[in-house]
């Protein structure tokens, strides 16, 4: 029985979010606009050295889930957390949210719940360095095979290869969905993650990858392009379907015999990029669930998409389904 439109397996995180200037990301050897993995010295170095900051539950495939959830649609997550504060505080923010979540905490005396820390610079751009923590360490024994038979896609985020346990973790659920007859959707996550996985990633995205989720920097790093329109092409012989994000030019959904151009949703000001590509995810999953077209699906990620960037935080504040439903897409 399908009684979920999406469940997702991705990191456990919470976001600390503070703003900085370029000169602070130089000064502390950060590349703008990526994601680098650190440990719990570096993220207490930012910490101390930044302004103010907010904490809010994160990561990317919640996120995702949590979009999924604010469009009125049913969503799932498997992940990984501590018994801990910041445990306690992931758990409690994507159950309000309306996500089925029942992963087990890990026991305590190991590593900690996973935190990222981002800062985001005047325009918008956001620099994110995260702890893993006990996310990555997501077992077989986690990967939850009736939730996600329970769903009509599974959503893989990318940033899971980074650790081999997670990878395995990751690779069962795909296996799980394909033999349940559900659709395999995965995300790249970031062009560094993608250098660091690029002929796994290239071979998973042939082999097990239903529907694939990308922006420009990524999906020209997997194919190692020299434009995006080289690495368009070569998408469209590699991948079933992809969704490839290109910030204010909009998106391209890819296929096999067409490139549809959808155009970005209007925003008065971009405050915080974070999020962007999570909720874009989020409105395009939400609408193949429910059996809208290409251009339907990615006119609702691009709407999900202009109302994450609208505001600080990487989760919506206005309901996505009223949203919707004013821009006459449901």
């Amino acid at each position: 029985m399908q009684d979920h439109d999406v469940v997702g397996i991705g990191n456990a995180l919470v976001d600390i979010i503070g703003q900085c200037d370029d000169a602070f990301l130089s000064r502390h050897g950060r590349t703008k606009g990526s994601m680098a993995l650190v440990e719990a010295d570096t993220v207490k170095a930012l910490y101390d050295a930044m302004g103010p900051g907010i904490e809010m539950s994160g990561g990317s495939a919640a996120n995702t889930l949590v979009g999924v959830a604010s469009f009125g649609g049913r969503a799932g997550f498997i992940a990984k957390t501590a018994d801990d504060q910041f445990g306690r505080v992931f758990r409690h923010d994507i159950q309000a949210a309306g996500v089925t979540y029942r992963t087990a905490p890990a026991a305590s005396g190991g590593e900690p719940t996973g935190c990222s820390l981002i800062l985001v610079t005047p325009d918008g751009q956001r620099t994110m360095n995260t702890m893993l923590g006990v996310s990555p360490y997501l077992g077989a024994e986690e990967v939850d095979a009736a939730l996600i038979g329970s769903g009509r896609i599974l959503y893989l985020e990318g940033y899971m290869f980074d650790r081999p346990q997670a990878k395995a973790a990751f690779r069962l659920a795909a296996d799980i969905a394909a033999k349940a007859g559900r659709q395999v959707a995965m995300t790249l996550s970031d062009p560094f993650c993608v250098d660091r996985h690029r002929a796994d990633f290239q071979t998973f995205v042939r082999s097990s990858v239903d529907i694939l989720f990308a922006n420009e920097a990524e999906i020209t790093s997997l194919y190692e392009a020299n434009s995006f329109e080289d690495a368009a092409r070569i998408t469209r012989m590699e991948a079933k379907l992809a969704a490839i994000t290109r910030s204010e030019k909009g998106s391209v959904i890819v296929t096999g015999d067409r490139m549809i151009e959808i155009p970005a949703a209007p925003v008065a000001k971009v405050v915080d990029t974070t999020g962007a590509g999570d909720l874009y995810a989020a409105g395009f999953l939400f609408g193949l669930a429910k059996g809208k077209d290409f251009e339907t699906a990615g006119r609702l990620g691009s709407l999900a998409a202009a109302e994450v960037i609208s505001h600080v935080g990487a989760r919506p504040q206005v309901k996505l389904s009223e949203l919707a439903q004013k821009a006459g897409l449901l």
